[in-house]
């Protein structure tokens, strides 16, 4: 496995979910850990998961579609370890509505998280970065939703992850003189609580439960299964790790097999 110790890692969003399953693995690969997110117990309970893997941790509660509260958390993780050297840009909500019925109070919640916080997370960290006297790893989450992917929640959602392509391909131009690597990782179908909601809309317009669905989903995949958390876990290690020091501006699909590019 790819080495994380005496790296200082935070990860936002990362009280359920892809988040949970990123600061875990995080964990397991020995990285000191700051974890963020507005919910407070769940973010808890992962500190406690990952502290028992035998690493540091430290909860902070944070709405990522703030910039004060993005400042913060950023400034909180320096404070308590002395550095920061990986963000992953992680949390993300969704508004699982159809083209015609998402309103304006909707597109600006979905995007104030997955584009703006996104954004400011990456600015508040390559600044941190560049100075320590530069290097580190920016790690956004996007989806294949920005992709094309037909079955993306909803339009405001692939809009706003398209967002987080763009803005890593452009940042990582920008910020490598600093040797500031930032990439992006674009899950496909994966089984958390957020998929679910989706999952559950879908079934509900087919007439059939959502264990059905997953069942009849499962053949659209050429690797024939969906993904689990852990996938996007793994993916985020080695972006973070010292063996990816020469990859940047990139974005990796992790969907089985769902759309190659």
């Amino acid at each position: 496995m790819f080495s994380l110790k005496e790296k200082v890692v935070l990860v936002t969003g990362a009280g359920a979910g892809i988040g949970e399953a990123i600061a875990l693995s995080m964990a397991k690969a020995g990285a000191t850990l700051a974890l963020a997110d507005r919910n407070d117990a769940q973010l808890h309970q992962v500190c406690a998961s990952a502290s028992e893997l035998g690493v540091s941790t430290l909860p902070i509660v944070a709405d990522c579609s703030k910039v004060e509260s993005i400042y913060a958390m950023v400034r909180q993780t320096v404070e308590h370890f002395g550095r920061l050297d990986v963000i992953v840009n992680n949390a993300g909500v969704n508004c699982p509505n159809y083209v015609t019925e998402t309103d304006e109070a909707e597109w600006d919640f979905v995007n104030a998280v997955n584009s703006k916080g996104v954004f400011f997370g990456l600015q508040a960290a390559a600044k941190q970065f560049i100075a320590q006297g530069g290097g580190g790893r920016i790690i956004n989450i996007a989806s294949i939703g920005a992709r094309g992917f037909a079955n993306a929640s909803s339009v405001a959602y692939a809009a706003s992850k398209g967002a987080v392509l763009g803005m890593t391909r452009l940042a990582a131009h920008q910020l490598a003189k600093h040797d500031i690597t930032v990439n992006a990782i674009c899950p496909g179908v994966t089984m958390t609580p957020l998929a679910m909601q989706t999952v559950a809309m879908s079934a509900k317009e087919a007439g059939i439960s959502s264990e059905e669905y997953v069942a009849q989903a499962a053949k659209m995949f050429p690797l024939g299964r969906a993904n689990d958390p852990e996938d996007m876990g793994a993916m985020a290690v080695f972006l973070a790790s010292d063996e990816a020091r020469n990859i940047t501006g990139q974005s990796y699909n992790v969907d089985g097999g769902l759309v190659m590019s």
